[in-house]
């Protein structure tokens, strides 16, 4: 699983946890709609850490919360 599909799956896992919407996270984490859906299909390459950090405001999680889980955990980066 490429990171791009980490985040958006736990976007999706988040979303509906909380029973929301991408428009209301859209709404509430001030993150054009655009851009979430970008992030969800996969094709931002590179979302940025504060586009994260207000989607997590939106979820109403830390930052911490949401990269807590074993497949980030054993994610490898490349540094070039």
């Amino acid at each position: 699983m490429t990171e791009q599909e980490l985040l958006a799956k736990r976007i999706n896992y988040y979303c509906k946890a909380r029973g929301i919407s991408y428009y209301t996270l859209a709404n509430r984490s001030a993150v054009p709609l655009t851009t979430l859906m970008h992030i969800i299909n996969c094709s931002t390459k590179n979302p940025g850490i504060f586009t994260i950090l207000k989607l997590c405001s939106g979820l109403d999680i830390t930052i911490l919360e949401f990269f807590d889980s074993k497949e980030f955990e054993n994610l490898e980066f490349e540094i070039e």
